[in-house]
């Protein structure tokens, strides 16, 4: 942590910039705003320590965020946004709710948005082969299709069979490849490519996104940004966001730098994504909760959205994994939301059937931790049935037993590696570019968790032999 930025946490209370409450009957939300500031809650507290609660700025500094921006749905709309900290450390720039952020993963289901708005208008059908709208580029045949095309509602749900997990970026200096070098892989990841019969499991693919992608640009015959700015940013209210990758000049004064936990930017500012439907989109949490309650009204019945009320429905109805057509779904249907993670940058949104619900910005790699306590502090403040503390129990493990589960782990179908290390009867996991050093907390001989954030990892035997473990619903293989 650099000094620099422990003087920002410092003088977090005197750069907050808030834009105007339209609080609900008997709510006084400036006290709500005053609750988080003052008593940021854990994500997970252990059984038998007492609780931690801990100031905003604190938590900030701890983790290395310069800025977090936040906005509140209540009631069926946006309660309150605020944003705290610097979104440029070197100028002192602060960041306020207008401050763009990258969407990083969030941008796939506000893009298969635009894919549905196609299907009501007759042009896209939800199970066709997606060589029938492709035009600057086909989709290779693969024996591992068995037969099974490759189709929107596939790509969508994460069920299509395609390879590529997701996209570092690119700086900005560098030359940034096509939509189509990029699926061929002639950009900084592989080729996107059927490598599983395609409806036979859900396996995440930031690839199928960027195929998607190329059918609404190759079938509107325009830049996708402007796709989208047509069937999604302007139906949805989002005047701030912009799918234009790289970001215009001209809107470089609004965006945040992306940073490391240790106070680096991230290098000249922040990556350029061409995978835009995957990672692309720049927008606030105002205007994601504008997109979220756009889909909820037109799931409640509401028209003059980007969605009717029928394609609301399926978009929200879960599949394999609850996964919809482009959001996580919650269990028992009670909401529907998407996490995010560029270079730099990590978020969260997460929208309640009731009308409640909540979208968190950070610009630091560490800022998933911190949205998981903001997500924690906001569900007690609010009564939201999930994302709230968890309390969890820890017991010895034997120093024997954690050396069994050392080792390298690959996720399945991504390059990313997790390792696990045994060191003087504790245990680490870290995946770089994915999951800072963190040390796991056993629950039992198998199942562990990282007691900032709750993620729990499963590790899986099969006779004496640790064989893989499972974390948040991926299996990576052991490596011998």
């Amino acid at each position: 942590m650099t000094a620099r930025l422990r003087a920002a946490g410092l003088a977090l209370a005197a750069l907050a910039a808030a834009v105007p409450a339209r609080p609900a009957a008997g709510q006084d939300v400036a006290a709500r705003r005053e609750r988080l500031e003052r008593r940021l809650m854990p994500r997970v507290v252990i059984r038998g320590e007492p609780a931690r609660s801990a100031t905003l700025a604190d938590r900030m500094a701890h983790y290395g965020v310069p800025a977090v921006s936040v906005a509140v749905i209540n009631g069926g709309k946006t309660e309150w946004a605020q944003a705290w900290g610097l979104a440029e450390v070197a100028t002192g720039r602060a960041a306020t709710p207008a401050t763009l952020f990258q969407a990083a993963s969030i941008s796939k289901p506000v893009a298969a948005t635009a894919a549905l708005a196609l299907v009501e208008k007759g042009r896209l059908d939800l199970d066709a082969d997606v060589n029938r709208y492709l035009e600057s580029w086909r989709l290779p045949p693969s024996d591992s299709q068995a037969g099974e095309p490759v189709t929107i509602r596939r790509l969508m749900t994460h069920t299509a069979g395609l390879t590529v997990h997701g996209f570092p970026g690119y700086a900005r200096s560098a030359r940034i490849p096509t939509t189509a070098e990029v699926l061929d892989g002639k950009g900084n990841t592989a080729p996107v490519r059927v490598d599983l019969k395609p409806g036979a499991r859900w396996r995440y693919s930031g690839g199928g996104y960027t195929v998607l992608q190329l059918v609404l640009a190759d079938l509107a015959d325009r830049p996708f940004a402007a796709v989208m700015r047509e069937l999604v940013l302007d139906p949805a209210g989002m005047t701030a966001s912009t799918y234009e990758q790289p970001l215009p000049e001209s809107r470089w004064d609004e965006a945040a730098t992306a940073y490391r936990p240790d106070g680096r930017p991230v290098e000249e500012g922040w990556h350029v994504y061409p995978e835009q439907a995957a990672a692309g989109l720049w927008t606030t949490p105002s205007d994601l909760a504008r997109w979220g309650l756009a889909i909820l009204a037109a799931y409640d019945g509401g028209t003059g959205g980007p969605l009717s009320p029928t394609m609301a429905r399926q978009m929200l109805q879960p599949g394999l994994n609850n996964q919809g057509l482009g959001p996580a779904i919650g269990p028992a249907r009670r909401w529907f939301g998407h996490g995010g993670s560029n270079e730099g940058f990590r978020c969260q949104l997460v929208v309640f059937m009731d009308g409640r619900g909540a979208v968190v910005m950070t610009n630091s790699d560490r800022g998933d931790a911190l949205a998981s306590e903001v997500l924690a502090t906001l569900a007690d403040e609010y009564g939201w049935p999930d994302f709230r503390v968890t309390e969890r129990t820890v017991v010895p493990i034997a120093a024997t037993a954690l050396e069994e589960l050392s080792g390298r782990y690959r996720v399945e179908g991504s390059p990313i590696e997790l390792v696990v290390s045994a060191e003087g009867g504790r245990i680490f996991a870290e995946a770089e570019g994915a999951l800072p050093r963190a040390e796991l907390l056993g629950e039992s001989a198998t199942v562990f968790f990282t007691r900032d954030e709750g993620i729990t990892f499963r590790f899986v035997r099969e006779g004496k032999d640790v064989t893989a473990v499972v974390v948040m619903g991926r299996r990576a293989i052991r490596q011998r």
